[in-house]
């Protein structure tokens, strides 16, 4: 039997869905910033976007959020990261060869300033 997950990674997950949904059209942000803001670590954040369920990804601008060079995952399955490509190009933005967006900081989505959340506190 799997080990249920706790009520903090709960709130973890849907805030990182939260701020999925919220990143504009032809911006992207970073699982980094994404982690500064929620006072978790990058790999929550990463873990989370690689456990969305089918309706979540139909449902979320998930391409939107890159690694913290501002390049598309080389972790990610590659049909995966050709459709991630492909939106992003789509929204207006150029991906080099080596999957680095160009001109990035004109479309880095800022999620906002480090919170001082314990998410093991909230009730």
């Amino acid at each position: 039997m799997a080990k249920a997950k706790s009520p903090a990674f709960a709130r973890i997950r849907a805030e990182v869905i939260r701020l999925v949904a919220l990143i504009p059209e032809g911006k992207f942000t970073t699982y980094g910033s994404m982690a500064v803001y929620m006072n978790v670590m990058a790999r929550h954040v990463a873990f989370v976007m690689s456990r969305l369920t089918d309706e979540e990804s139909q449902a979320l601008p998930w391409h939107r959020v890159v690694s913290a060079d501002a390049r598309l995952s080389s972790k990610m399955d590659a049909e995966l990261r050709e459709l991630q490509k492909s939106r992003l190009v789509f929204e207006g933005m150029s991906i080099d060869s080596k999957g680095f967006i160009e001109d990035a900081d004109a479309h880095f989505h800022v999620v906002g300033i480090r919170r001082n959340i314990r998410w093991s506190e909230l009730g």
